[in-house]
């Protein structure tokens, strides 16, 4: 007869020592990061902070959260589920990086920009919609690929 282990509740699992020193040196580098910011403004930095946990929280994860069951019903009644990863991850990448650069994007940069970077804040705009473009049409691809492999599979071989 095969003896069975149980385990009573779950067991907390810290990692291994690499993990646990990668995770420290994050956080090491993040307090130097934050000291190194908080230098000069430090209301400033703490109200962006806190403003942007707020505005996540409060106003993109229900619109974020709403599209998404959105997605996932309008995929479901057409019984096309299974799609709904094809358009998550480049909605995701691509409003990841609308978030990021947004101020580029929107155009919102003052002159300081340019002779603090020696760079033009022009063409940001072109260049988000151009990744985005490329995010959807290569999902787009991937997901035509799938359809086509199963079709295949599903075909009868001819009969000669």
């Amino acid at each position: 007869m095969k003896r069975v282990r149980r385990v009573h509740g779950p067991r907390a699992r810290i990692g291994s020592p690499f993990q646990i020193l990668l995770l420290a040196c994050s956080f090491a580098l993040a307090g130097y990061a934050g000291v190194r910011l908080l230098a000069g403004d430090w209301l400033g930095v703490v109200l962006w902070f806190v403003g942007a946990a707020l505005l996540h929280d409060l106003v993109l994860l229900p619109l974020y959260s709403v599209a998404d069951r959105a997605l996932t019903g309008g995929l479901g009644a057409a019984r096309h589920r299974e799609w709904t990863s094809y358009v998550r991850f480049p909605a995701a990448c691509s409003g990841l990086l609308l978030l990021v650069w947004f101020p580029l994007i929107g155009g919102r940069v003052d002159a300081s920009y340019a002779g603090v970077t020696g760079l033009s804040a022009d063409g940001f705009l072109a260049r988000w919609l151009l990744i985005t473009a490329v995010l959807f049409g290569g999902s787009a691809l991937l997901l035509a690929g799938r359809l086509l492999r199963s079709a295949t599979k599903r075909r009868p071989p001819d009969v000669h």
